[in-house]
């Protein structure tokens, strides 16, 4: 079968498409043909071995496993004869990360207990798989980080992006009113995906207005700490789910956890976890049309290196998507 392997850290030019042995599925096991994949921060991130504490997982020197990739959309090839959750033709989609990545490629192997459900019917392949991942930071960093609450005003900072349209569209449906912080072309992207409000960052800054908010949702993490508590409401809470700036990061590593004296709160998100029942709840939310995907380009698998690319330049709009089976 045909996949994308890297066996060094670096750019998108260490990523090639190698033929490789299809898998064959262990007794708890299913074996998905591939239709969609799409590109995460967490995939260049992975490949380039940045930030170098990363490498702890992966391997200091290279990474000990060749493979990238974690959302996935696709159709059930066969299953392990203990699997009772799914059979041979079902559509399905899910997040590998817990499982060995590997969705860059025409077939995975996956155990039937991981992040793994079937596919909305009313989703494209391509749609489905843009969202698991980005899906999960989104859902946990509101729910469980923010503690979101009807009512409350939501800014959601990085609104146009992968996990941003996401946040913007879940802070709506737990009855917040949503204000989306994006770049001037953006602006009509993010208010048809339910904004209440949106803020120009090019020429708004919105730690310098009046407007304070109950929940600051930042998918970018490109503000300092005090910039963040002069927009939140006292007793504020401010979610960090990713960072553009890595001084900012290790800044906010040291600083955020604490609480500070006038009741706001900054922290930085813990790495999203991938489960089967979170994925339950965002199928819902898709199945219910409460949030819709936003897919900025599509790559075929071979070139899922200019992907990679066009995704480290910050400027995707929602999600960049891998067609496998093209």
């Amino acid at each position: 079968m045909k996949a994308i392997v890297y066996s060094q850290y670096g750019s998108p030019d260490v990523l090639q498409l190698q033929d490789i042995e299809k898998p064959t599925p262990k007794d708890n096991e299913v074996l998905i043909k591939i239709q969609a994949a799409s590109a995460n921060p967490a995939d260049w991130h992975t490949m380039r071995g940045e930030p170098f504490l990363a490498r702890l997982v992966n391997g200091l020197f290279k990474p000990k496993s060749p493979r990238l990739g974690a959302d996935l959309a696709g159709t059930v090839e066969a299953v392990g004869r203990n699997v009772t959750q799914f059979k041979a033709g079902d559509e399905v989609f899910g997040e590998l990360s817990l499982s060995g990545m590997g969705s860059f490629a025409e077939y995975v192997a996956v155990d039937e207990q991981a992040a793994l459900t079937l596919k909305p019917t009313n989703l494209t392949f391509e749609q489905a798989a843009s969202v698991p991942l980005a899906g999960f930071t989104a859902l946990q960093g509101l729910r469980d980080a923010g503690h979101i609450q009807a009512g409350q005003k939501v800014l959601v900072n990085g609104a146009s992006g992968g996990v941003g349209t996401l946040a913007v569209q879940m802070a709506k449906a737990y009855g917040a009113e949503v204000t989306g912080v994006c770049s001037g072309r953006n602006l009509e992207l993010v208010r048809s995906i339910g904004a209440d409000a949106v803020i120009d960052y090019t020429k708004e800054d919105f730690t310098q207005t009046s407007q304070k908010y109950d929940l600051i949702y930042c998918a970018v993490g490109n503000r300092s700490i005090t910039d963040y508590k002069a927009a939140l409401n006292p007793k504020g809470v401010c979610v960090i789910a990713g960072f553009t700036n890595l001084k900012l990061l290790f800044s906010h590593m040291l600083i955020a956890p604490r609480r500070v004296s006038d009741g706001k709160r900054v922290g930085l998100m813990e790495t999203a976890h991938p489960n089967k029942k979170d994925l339950l709840v965002i199928k819902e939310l898709l199945e219910t049309e409460k949030i819709k995907p936003v897919i900025d380009k599509r790559y075929p698998l071979s070139e899922t290196a200019e992907a990679i690319r066009y995704l480290e330049t910050g400027r995707a709009r929602g999600k960049v998507v891998i067609n496998v089976a093209t």
